[in-house]
């Protein structure tokens, strides 16, 4: 009857460790992963990106950072709304751990973009992808709405995308378990 007991109380602890661990872990991950394309292998080191002032940088230029890929646009309000999270975020990691990069996924001018962005006293790094934005694509994968969040490892892998609002909490909670888990 002890062993009983025993065993019961081995899997009463397994399941805590499950509930307590491994399943917000398992919930946050989906929240991220569930618009990550199947192309996950892809190297996305040259993906361009072109700043307001007509700069250019490339996804391998942040490695050794993670970087929050965030795409949105000024006529989208949830975009609006994850905007005070994501400067947050980008003012307490930006000199340490990670960068976020906001792409205008929008066919306005730079300059418009420019004035928006310093009106919303954004601190992070405004840019867009190369090209024209067709409201379908991303080069990482097909577009299924705004706002929608990349995470690039330091390693420059895309671990994860997010199609909806995120905020600094998720953020932050997704980096610390991805990087308790590898």
């Amino acid at each position: 009857m002890s062993e009983t007991y025993s065993e019961r109380g081995k899997i009463m602890k397994t399941r805590n460790v499950i509930q307590t661990v491994l399943m917000p872990l398992f919930v946050l991950w989906l929240s991220f992963a569930a618009t990550m394309n199947s192309a996950q292998a892809n190297d996305y080191s040259n993906v361009k990106f072109i700043d307001m002032d007509g700069n250019e940088s490339t996804l391998a230029d942040y490695k050794g950072k993670w970087v929050i890929v965030n795409l949105w646009a000024t006529w989208c309000p949830p975009c609006l709304v994850e905007i005070p999270d994501l400067i947050m975020f980008h003012e307490k990691h930006s000199k340490v751990d990670a960068i976020v990069l906001g792409v205008n996924y929008e066919d306005i001018e730079p300059e418009k973009v420019k004035t928006f962005a310093e009106s919303q006293m954004i601190n992070y790094p405004v840019v867009r992808f190369e090209g024209k934005a067709d409201g379908r694509t991303t080069p990482f994968g097909p577009l299924k709405g705004l706002p929608t969040t990349y995470m690039v490892t330091p390693e420059g892998k895309v671990v994860a995308a997010r199609t909806g609002l995120i905020d600094d909490k998720m953020l932050e909670e997704f980096i610390r378990n991805y990087n308790s888990i590898n």
